[in-house]
C-alpha cells in the first residue's frame, strides 16, 4: 500500500482521538494536528512514522503539546 493511502486511513483515527481526548471540535482537532510537528513528521516518508499505529502517533502529538505548554 502506498504511504499516502496509509496516512489517509490513519489520520481520521488520530483526529477522532484528539476530538475525544482533548475535547475539541473536529475542525479544531484538524487544525491543531495539521499544524503540529507530529503531522509534519507523519508527512515525511523518511521518518517511517506512517508505519506506526494511530494510537502511537496520537501519543506523540500529546507529548508535543505538553512540551509546548512547558515552554
Amino acid at each position: 500500500m502506498d504511504h499516502y493511502l496509509v496516512r489517509a486511513t490513519i489520520i481520521p483515527v488520530i483526529i477522532s482521538y484528539i476530538v475525544t481526548k482533548c475535547n475539541m471540535t473536529e475542525s479544531e482537532a484538524l487544525d491543531s494536528f495539521y499544524n503540529s510537528i507530529t503531522a509534519a513528521d507523519l508527512a515525511n516518508d523518511e521518518t517511517l512514522l506512517y508505519g506506526e499505529s494511530p494510537l502511537y502517533i496520537f501519543g506523540l502529538y500529546l507529548e508535543e503539546k505538553e512540551m509546548l505548554k512547558v515552554l
